[in-house]
Order: C-alpha cells, then sequence, then structure tokens
C-alpha cells in the first residue's frame, strides 16, 4: 500500500496546546465552520481560530447552549444544526450559502460515542450516521462555499478508536450482527478517516486539501453516555499507556493541520499529537498510529460511493 502517512518532525508534541500551534498566524478575513465548536476540543478550536482574527460559524444542536458557551468570543455565529437530521444538515447548508460567503476551514468536529443502539429516520445506526454521514451530507453541500475560498482545509475528527473496527460494508447499520457500542464507534472513526482521504483526492485540484485527526485521549461531554466505572477503567487505561491530554491540548492536532503552513500542497493523512502520524501494522497493541483500514484508497472510494447512496447526495464539482 502507498501511503503518505509520514511524520513531518512538526516540532510539536502531545502537550502543545491549540494557541502554541496557531502562535501569531493571522486569519483576518477567514471563515470557518466548526462543527460542535462550543464544548470540549470544539470551544478550544473556535477560540484558537478567533485569537487568531477568523469569524467561526458553530452550528449546534442546541444553539442555547452553545450561545451560552461561547459568551464573550467576537466574531463567533452560532447556528442550528443536527447532524443525525439530514434535513437540519440540508437547511444549515442551505442558509449558509444563501450569504455568499466562503469557507475557508471545515472542522467536522462533533461527534457521539459508545451509545446504546439508536437508528436516525432513515433507520441508520446513530454513530456512523451523526459521526459519517452528517458530515459527509454537510461537507458536500458546503462545496461550492469550500470552492470559493482558494485554498480551503477540511478537518475530519477521527479517533484512535478507529483500531477498534474498519468499516463493515457487509452490515455497517448493525441489522443483522449484534450490536456493539465500541466496534461501532470505531467504525464510524475509520469513516471519518477514510472520508478525509477520498475527499482531498477530489479536492487537490480545486486547492481544497481534507486530513483526519486523532485529538488524544480527553476527557470530555463525549463520555457522556460510558457509565462512572466506565470512564474510570477508560481513563485508568489510557493514562497507563498515555498521557491524558486538556481540552486545549487536544484541540492542536486539529488546529495544526487547519493552520499549519506545514502542510501546504498536501493532505489526506491522519494526524496525532500535532504531527503526521505514523503507519502501524493491523495487530499492533500500540496506542498511536493509523491502521491499514484507515488509510485504504479502495475502502476509501467504496465508503464514498456508499455514502452517496446512503444519503442520496451526490459529490458535483
Amino acid at each position: 500500500m502507498t501511503t503518505n502517512q509520514r511524520p513531518l518532525d512538526s516540532g510539536f508534541g502531545a502537550q502543545t496546546t491549540a494557541r502554541e500551534v496557531i502562535g501569531d498566524t493571522r486569519l483576518e478575513g477567514a471563515i470557518a465552520v466548526v462543527t460542535g465548536g462550543y464544548a470540549g476540543i470544539g470551544l478550544e478550536t473556535t477560540r484558537a481560530l478567533v485569537a487568531a482574527g477568523a469569524t467561526v460559524i458553530v452550528p449546534a444542536r442546541t444553539p442555547d447552549k452553545a450561545r451560552a458557551a461561547l459568551a464573550g468570543l467576537e466574531r463567533v455565529e452560532v447556528e442550528p444544526l443536527d447532524l443525525g437530521d439530514p434535513a437540519s444538515v440540508d437547511a444549515f447548508a442551505a442558509r449558509f450559502s444563501a450569504s455568499g460567503r466562503p469557507v475557508h476551514r471545515l472542522v467536522n468536529n462533533a461527534g457521539i460515542m459508545a451509545t446504546p443502539l439508536t437508528r436516525d429516520t432513515r433507520g441508520f445506526e446513530s454513530q456512523l450516521a451523526t459521526n459519517h454521514l452528517g458530515h459527509f451530507q454537510l461537507t458536500l453541500r458546503l462545496w461550492p462555499a469550500l470552492q470559493k475560498a482558494r485554498g480551503a482545509r477540511v478537518i475530519s475528527l477521527s479517533s484512535g478508536g478507529h483500531a477498534y473496527s474498519g468499516v463493515d460494508f457487509e452490515d455497517p447499520f448493525f441489522e443483522r450482527r449484534p450490536y456493539d457500542k465500541w466496534i461501532a464507534y470505531g467504525q464510524s472513526k475509520t469513516a471519518n478517516a477514510l472520508f478525509a482521504l477520498a475527499l482531498d483526492a477530489r479536492g487537490e485540484t480545486h486547492r481544497v486539501r481534507a486530513f483526519s485527526v486523532h485529538p488524544g485521549g480527553i476527557v470530555t461531554e463525549l463520555m457522556r453516555h460510558m457509565s462512572d466505572e466506565e470512564v474510570r477503567t477508560a481513563v485508568d487505561h489510557f493514562s497507563a499507556v498515555s498521557t491524558l491530554k486538556s481540552a486545549e491540548q487536544g484541540a492542536a492536532t486539529s488546529v495544526w493541520c487547519a493552520t499549519s503552513p506545514r502542510l501546504e500542497g498536501m493532505g489526506g493523512v491522519y494526524c496525532e499529537d500535532v504531527d503526521i502520524a505514523a503507519p502501524v501494522p493491523a495487530d499492533s497493541s500500540e496506542r498511536r498510529g493509523v491502521r491499514p483500514w484507515a488509510m485504504d484508497r479502495d475502502l476509501a472510494e467504496r465508503l464514498w460511493t456508499q455514502s452517496e447512496t446512503w444519503t442520496g447526495v451526490t459529490f458535483t464539482t
């Protein structure tokens, strides 16, 4: 398998913060869309981009909660969006498109993790539907605005949890196999990485580049569906092999992918700890690195085709 997954020796690391990454970079005039940009690493991503001068649009499932969390920040706009509702995705994209503005940075940050089995109105399992398909539809609807930016970047929030599972194309929505919330989460995070790979292949000639990101181990609201015991076990397990990050440290890799000049002319790579991640074997016991099924171009194309079918949204240039 040929891959561009080669670390750059960025000079940063696991404990680098989003503000340290962005440094003295200025983003005046830039417009960013950060889904879920009002809590956890999403909030820290918004803060860093705003501090650099960008205008940030924050689509939120609970706009009132978002406005309260973002109070006091300049150049932030909150808009309603439920990634699990295709009509809501289309409505947000239509409102934004009507403004005529470009999107210089799209950070597909929002997500859910380890939820009980639930399905959207189409009958699709909720983690794949929300984490991947919602962002797939959003990105394709915003494609004209991304092209208009002339140098846009799309950041897809994946996770080290992609190691739990590739995409099961035979039964992606758990209609026949027993539901496992962690397998479902891992599948959705692999989908996020494959989406960035396929999007970058389409966007390169249009100067739209895409990256996927593992933010690291962070205790955030993403864990809200886990019991206290599950949270303690997860924290203990992660702490034994790595270092837990603060939310601002967790946002650093997203911000680096969104702003770093080191990544000019690059894309389609999975990043962690503020650098491009190294490939690791499928059976690796390491917490770091990207597994083969999350950087396979053939699988990325297969997922793209299926995603167009599932959503009814087709990519057009």
